[in-house]
């Protein structure tokens, strides 16, 4: 199947990241020409998406290199690994797990959508996860679930512009990922199989908006409408 992602410009924000490396050579093997941000800018542009001015300087140098921008693809954020899980509940640690995934997927969305509307075309995928629909870790929980919710209501204001948000929930994510499936917990998937679905999503064919996608069984033993 053609994607027609040809010589489509995307943007991945944390695309050195375990998931985001995927997804940029996902998008480059269909002929798109990816711009990969970071911290650390060691492959690309440099983007802290905690700071509305890198984010926005970022968004302009990708213009001023290629003229247009297609698609974005946000997953730019640490891993739930990377929580705490003694602070779980610790309201500074579930404010910045917030900060970090859900507020940067809106400030990379609000800055890249006025260049979308220009074009009358564009396409926004979050990366959150399967822990928005499960307890036991606040922080986790809410910042997935706040980027869902956003993704949502960015789907909806954004309705009939061309530009479609989607959301792209993974549950535990390794190379080789396990058939098991257990009660209370969705199913693992390997970066290649959600970068498959991202680049289906960034991709003119598709199309879809205000949905959100879990890679791998979504949580068994719950049904969440």
């Amino acid at each position: 199947m053609d994607l027609q992602l040809r010589d489509r410009v995307v943007l991945v924000v944390g695309g050195t990241g375990f998931i985001g490396s995927a997804i940029v050579s996902r998008a480059r093997e269909e002929g798109a020409t990816v711009v990969v941000a970071s911290r650390h800018g060691t492959e690309g542009i440099m983007m802290d998406a905690r700071d509305e001015k890198s984010v926005a300087a970022a968004v302009e140098r990708t213009l001023k290199d290629y003229g247009r921008l297609d698609a974005a693809v946000i997953t730019a954020a640490p891993s739930a690994q990377t929580l705490d899980p003694t602070r779980n509940g610790d309201p500074a640690q579930v404010a910045e797990a917030f900060d970090a995934k859900a507020m940067a997927f809106l400030r990379v969305a609000k800055a890249v959508v006025p260049v979308m509307r220009k074009a009358n075309y564009g396409r926004i995928v979050g990366i959150s996860g399967q822990n928005a629909f499960v307890t036991g870790n606040i922080a986790g929980s809410v910042r997935n679930a706040a980027l869902i919710i956003a993704a949502k209501n960015l789907a909806d204001e954004l309705a009939e512009t061309g530009i479609d948000v989607m959301t792209v929930n993974p549950g535990t994510v390794a190379e080789d990922p396990s058939a098991l499936v257990e009660n209370g917990k969705g199913g693992e998937s390997s970066p290649t199989q959600i970068a498959d679905l991202v680049a289906f999503l960034i991709s003119p064919i598709a199309s879809m908006s205000g949905e959100s996608i879990a890679v791998g069984h979504r949580v068994r033993g719950f049904i969440s409408l």
